[in-house]
């Protein structure tokens, strides 16, 4: 028992130095700058901004009717009110909710599913994401 104790205690530090040191390599490749888009009332990085929303909510099951009227919602509420560079969230009629943030990479504005929840069930990919779409047309700043 003495001999399991010791060989335990010789384990668990290692693994505590593995897990810690697994943890800042996941973080720091997770990483992303959230911003907001500064053009959003003009026609091109609105049209832009609508068909990439509608395109990644079609792709999640929702109806292409219904994704296009989501879409177009979310960008008058964005244009209504300054929320700043944030994460944003859609409740589709289908019961299940949609996370997204503006990813700012290099000239281009990404347009990124980070997290869906439907009832109980929650998925959330902050790694790799769920759907990511570059917005042409838009500007965005952190």
């Amino acid at each position: 028992m003495a001999r399991l104790l010791h060989v335990a205690w010789l384990v668990y530090p290692a693994h505590r130095v593995c897990a810690f040191s697994l943890a800042v390599a996941l973080t720091a490749s997770g990483c992303a700058s959230v911003a907001k888009i500064t053009n959003l009332s003009e026609e091109s990085c609105r049209m832009s901004f609508t068909h990439q929303l509608s395109s990644i909510l079609t792709q999640e099951g929702e109806k292409p009717e219904l994704a296009d009227a989501l879409a177009h919602k979310t960008v008058s509420t964005l244009t209504t009110y300054d929320l700043g560079p944030r994460p944003f969230a859609i409740a589709a009629p289908s019961g299940t909710d949609y996370r997204f943030f503006i990813d700012h990479k290099g000239a281009d504005c990404v347009l990124t599913l980070f997290g869906r929840r439907k009832g109980f069930i929650s998925y959330t990919n902050n790694l790799t994401y769920i759907a990511t779409e570059i917005v042409p047309d838009c500007a965005c700043a952190e």
